[in-house]
């Protein structure tokens, strides 16, 4: 995927020879190094680009520089350049993040900072990372993430943010912590001696001191107004009497010099000085084709060696930009002296660009000339490549600047506005967006007939003829998608199938999609086999198109409804197929390829190979969640719980569940495992009856509710629910209700050939027999659960239960149950697993672990304990991991309360 990177962007502004040293700045800044952010706030003309730029060229560390602009509000464009601007000076850091954008599937912010900031801290050296224009940004998603940076700032680096306006960050909790370092408005305004020796350089005129004084005074130190002055006074033989005239509000003088300084310039460089202001970069071909004047290189570095708030963004002097105040003023000036020029010099860039490969400006610059027609025809062309790219924002930002009636007449336009709300997960509006979509079809039944494109008496228009051909399979596709989303199982079966009646066999992916939406279908209604069948089917066409990394994303349905049908071995096999399909494509970290390793430690947790499982959930969240799918840190989080939970460790399972909980991502696939039913088997076995009963109550379920697939695990649940109820008071009630939901769960799942739900109804149910007393009755269901969990390697499905399974395995083994072999290796594991006494660890901690310890028990995060110990984050991996060992752990929480309990601090 070529993703564009705009080079200039990157650019630390070189500052002009004829520049003010500020050494009382320049001294501020540099103690700000010692922080983890410095902030540089003031109104525009406070020279922010120009202090940092000249203090980042003279840094002793490396500066990595980011112009922003308005557009990188589409967090992938600011997260691509941000990646590029450090790979400035780090050329081989941020190379594995680029696949996240390569999936179907939106990347995880947090995890792309993850990656880079661990890559990061193996610096040998210390950076700078520079945003400048900050306040252009109002992405509520880039502040979060600037967040999430700078708490987990590696000590080699620090963030600089040059901005007209605070950015959206606990500004006062920084100082408070000291973390903060800030220039404002008072500290960057020039000082009578600063003054007056920018006038000196600016006009070679010797002033006196009172006219110094003056200007300062009335520009208040606004070190563009006093560069407007020293323009202004450039030629004039009265000085004092042009110093003497000024008078009035700082905004009074701005508007006064900036009249000067235009009228005083020949027409033709005021007249392009005013086209060239609805530009936001300049060029000089560009410029040419905007303006009609010929040289705009020449004309470009005329006004750079002139002075006129010009900024290069280049080494080479290819391309500028006006300084932000001058370019309004300019603006101004603009609509006021040609207002009917505007759309046209609009409509000249967008041109421009079109030609020269530019899609988004030339979109940007339409819509500013409201040439509607133009921008809906570029959009539509543009989309399919946008889509590619994952950047379905920025095509939502266009539709949305388009007049609605205008979007309802174009087809293409319309189902690309449907897809994109369902990719972000906005399905409001995207039934009308379809059916507007639809109507494009009704005219011409036989879509080889196309209409009159852009005729006024075409009631439909289209630009983009192979989208508009696929119109009928795209629609029916979306139709499936939100079908399913809002459990319209019959429609969105229906959908699917027209879609791969309309699809031409080559059309991979999308059949492929069609395939595996009827899949997912079947699944929800609890087909298996069936919907195994078909998503298998959709994912071997996504698989033959070249869609590598969606097709090891599917792996995941396809093990999940393996592990249903109580068939683990296949869905290793899947997980091990998924690693190897990677591999095959040059790929080993290829996104979904970190959902593989969670997947098989789930399994091998299940074979009671905790060990192994905790290495396949390390390594996978060391590969980063970059390479996993949406679900992955859902996922993940569950699998750890268990892994916890097996350790007979809890309460932090429980904890890992609330996590789990905070990350769960909606999507098409089943949710038959609801993360706060896997919380409330945690809660009873706890013995929290009461916020167990909570859940139940506020979930509506009861023993003699109608059951279903989707909630049967819910329904296993309550069952477990009610038999703790009857143990804890002896309310025969309960038991009874259980027992009958427990028969009602164990047909239906036999007659789904659910075999892994039938396993766990068949345990609770031998557990409520023996609880009644009766283990000769209990004994039935415990024989049919081992026999069939035996061969697929099942295990802690037994030992899970604890103590009451244990006497039951007992009675098994004395009558001679079989599978003998696997009741005495389940009996075996029950000795191993029994819980020590408190005592002083086999290898002591050493006098570092214990420092470390003790700051895990704080709220510190990783980064500022290594800064608090003076350490690498490598190194502090390094202890932590040893201490987990000593500890027998596998997280902080589990760390913190085994030293507690040991009394080791």
């Amino acid at each position: 995927m070529n993703i564009p990177v705009l080079a200039s962007k990157l650019y630390i502004p070189v500052p002009r020879t004829k520049v003010v040293f500020r050494p009382r700045l320049i001294e501020r800044l540099n103690e700000g190094l010692e922080r983890k952010l410095t902030l540089v706030s003031a109104s525009a003309g406070f020279g922010k680009t120009t202090l940092v730029g000249q203090w980042a060229v003279d840094c002793d560390r490396a500066v990595a520089w980011l112009s922003l602009d308005e557009r990188d509000n589409d967090s992938t464009r600011f997260f691509l350049h941000l990646i590029a601007a450090v790979q400035s000076i780090a050329e081989s850091v941020g190379n594995s993040v680029f696949t996240a954008f390569e999936s179907s599937q939106s990347p995880q912010i947090e995890s792309i900072l993850t990656v880079l900031l661990n890559e990061i801290s193996t610096f040998q050296f210390k950076i700078v990372l520079v945003l400048d224009d900050y306040h252009l940004i109002d992405s509520e998603q880039i502040d979060d993430a600037l967040l999430f940076l700078l708490e987990h700032l590696p000590p080699q680096m620090h963030l600089v943010i040059a901005t007209r306006e605070n950015p959206q960050l606990p500004l006062g909790k920084l100082r408070a912590r000291g973390h903060l370092t800030e220039l404002r408005d008072s500290d960057l305004r020039f000082t009578s001696k600063e003054a007056a020796a920018f006038l000196h350089q600016a006009t070679g005129l010797d002033l006196t001191a009172d006219e110094m004084a003056a200007l300062e005074s009335r520009t208040e130190g606004w070190i563009a107004g006093l560069q407007l002055a020293a323009l202004s006074m450039q030629g004039r033989e009265d000085i004092p009497g042009f110093v003497r005239a000024f008078s009035g509000d700082n905004r009074y003088i701005v508007d006064y010099l900036a009249e000067e300084v235009l009228q005083r310039q020949p027409e033709p460089i005021r007249r392009f000085l005013l086209q060239t202001s609805i530009l936001d970069r300049l060029h000089g071909p560009l410029c040419e084709a905007v303006t009609g004047q010929a040289e705009g290189n020449v004309r470009l570095s005329d006004l750079e060696k002139g002075n006129f708030f010009i900024v290069p963004l280049d080494d080479r002097r290819q391309w500028y930009r006006y300084h932000h105040l001058f370019a309004d003023v300019l603006y101004a000036h603009l609509k006021a002296d040609q207002p009917d020029q505007i759309a046209s010099l609009h409509r000249r860039a967008s041109i421009w660009y079109e030609r020269n490969g530019s899609a988004d400006d030339a979109i940007r610059h339409a819509l500013a000339a409201k040439d509607f027609t133009r921008a809906a025809d570029l959009i539509e062309l543009a989309c399919p490549t946008m889509a590619k790219l994952r950047q379905e924002a920025t095509m939502l930002r266009w539709l949305k600047a388009l007049p609605d009636e205008l979007v309802r007449r174009r087809p293409v336009l319309s189902v690309v506005y449907a897809g994109a709300l369902l990719t972000l997960g906005k399905p409001e509006g995207v039934e009308e967006r379809i059916r507007d979509a639809e109507s494009g079809l009704e005219p011409t039944a036989d879509l080889n007939e196309r209409p009159d494109v852009h005729s006024s008496s075409a009631e439909k228009v289209f630009v983009d003829e192979a989208e508009y051909r696929r119109l009928p399979g795209t629609i029916a596709m979306y139709r499936s998608a939100l079908a399913l989303m809002t459990g319209n199982l019959i429609d969105a079966m229906k959908y699917a199938r027209l879609v791969l009646s309309l699809m031409p066999k080559d059309a991979y992916l999308k059949r492929g999609a069609a395939s595996a939406l009827l899949g997912l279908t079947s699944w929800t209604s609890g087909s298996l086999d069936e919907a195994y069948r078909l998503f298998a089917d959709g994912m071997a066409d996504v698989q033959q198109g070249g869609y590598i990394s969606d097709a090891i994303g599917g792996t995941n349905a396809l093990a999940d409804i393996r592990i249903v049908q109580g068939r683990l071995r296949q869905a290793m096999s899947l997980y091990e197929r998924g690693l190897q399909l990677s591999i095959e494509h040059g790929d080993p970290v290829m996104r979904g390829t970190a959902d593989m390793y969670v997947g098989m430690g789930e399994i091998h947790r299940e074979r009671n190979d905790l060990e192994t499982a905790m290495q396949l959930l390390l390594k996978s969240e060391e590969q980063g969640e970059h390479t996993g799918f949406p679900q992955y840190r859902y996922r993940w989080h569950v699998a750890m719980a268990r892994v916890c939970e097996a350790q007979g460790d809890l309460q932090s399972a429980l904890d890992l569940l609330d996590d789990a909980e905070r990350f769960y991502v909606g999507d098409l696939f089943p949710n038959v495992r609801p993360v706060e039913a896997m919380k409330t088997k945690v809660l009873i076995a706890q013995g929290k009856l009461r916020e167990a009963l909570e859940w139940a109550r506020a979930h509506g379920l009861t023993a003699r509710d109608e059951l279903s697939y989707l909630r049967e695990f819910e329904h296993i649940t309550l069952a477990r629910l009610l038999l703790a109820r009857f143990r804890s008071n002896r309310e025969y009630s309960f038991l009874h209700e259980a027992m009958g939901l427990l028969e009602r769960l164990r047909q239906a799942a036999e007659e789904g050939e659910r075999t892994g739900s039938a396993i766990e109804i068949m345990i609770v149910t031998a557990l409520a027999h023996q609880m009644k007393g009766d283990t000769p009755a209990a004994l039935g269901p415990l024989e049919r659960a081992l026999t069939l969990a035996e061969p697929e390697g099942y295990f802690r499905i037994f030992v899970d239960e604890g103590q009451p399974m244990e006497v039951l395995l007992g009675a098994a083994s004395k009558q001679g149950l079989n599978p003998k072999e696997f009741v005495r290796r389940l009996l075996a594991a029950f000795s191993r697993t029994k819980p020590a006494a408190n005592h002083s660890l086999r290898e002591p901690l050493s006098e570092r672990e214990r420092d470390v310890l003790r700051l895990l028990r704080t709220e510190l995060s990783g980064p500022d304990i290594a800064r608090e110990l003076i350490v690498s984050l490598n190194t502090l991996r390094t202890h932590t991991k040893n201490i987990y060992d000593k500890l027998g752990v596998n997280n902080r929480r589990a760390a913190v309360r085994r030293s507690e309990e040991l009394d080791l601090l």
